[in-house]
C-alpha cells in the first residue's frame, strides 16, 4: 500500500491521506473546490467543478493515473437540480472514456460546497 500526496491539490483537511494505491489501482478521497492553498473557489457549481477536476488530476498524476485510467467516479451533489451543470464540466473531462460513475444528492458536505468528487483508477 502507498500513500499518495501531492502540494498541486489541497491538502487532507483531517485524518485521511489524498489518496492510496494498492495494488496498481489507485483510490482518491473526494476532492472539493479548494485551491492547492487551500482557498475556497466561490461561484457557482460549475466553477466549484472545474476546480474539483483540476484537484483530481493532480492526485491522478501523483498517484501514476490520468483521467484515462478511472473506472469509477462517485460525484456528490449538494443539490440534484445542479446535475446537468456538473453534467457539462463532468463531460468536458471525460469525452471518450466514460467511467463508471454514481452521483447521489447530500444533505451537506465538507466547507457547505457545491459538490465533491472521489475516483477510483487503474495506476500506469
Amino acid at each position: 500500500m502507498k500513500v499518495v500526496q501531492t502540494n498541486a491539490a489541497p491538502q487532507a483537511i483531517g485524518p485521511y491521506s489524498q489518496g492510496i494505491i494498492v495494488n496498481n489501482m489507485f483510490y482518491s478521497s473526494g476532492q472539493i473546490p479548494l485551491t492547492s492553498e487551500g482557498a475556497l473557489v466561490e461561484g457557482d457549481v460549475q466553477a466549484q467543478a472545474h476546480q474539483v477536476f483540476k484537484n483530481l488530476h493532480a492526485v491522478l498524476e501523483a498517484a501514476n493515473a490520468s483521467f484515462e485510467t478511472v473506472v469509477k467516479a462517485t460525484v456528490f451533489i449538494k443539490n440534484m437540480e445542479d446535475f446537468s451543470a456538473i453534467n457539462e464540466v463532468y463531460g468536458e473531462y471525460f469525452q471518450t472514456h466514460k467511467p463508471a460513475r454514481s452521483c447521489v444528492e447530500v444533505a451537506r458536505l465538507p466547507k457547505d460546497v457545491l459538490l465533491e468528487i472521489e475516483v477510483i483508477a487503474l495506476c500506469k
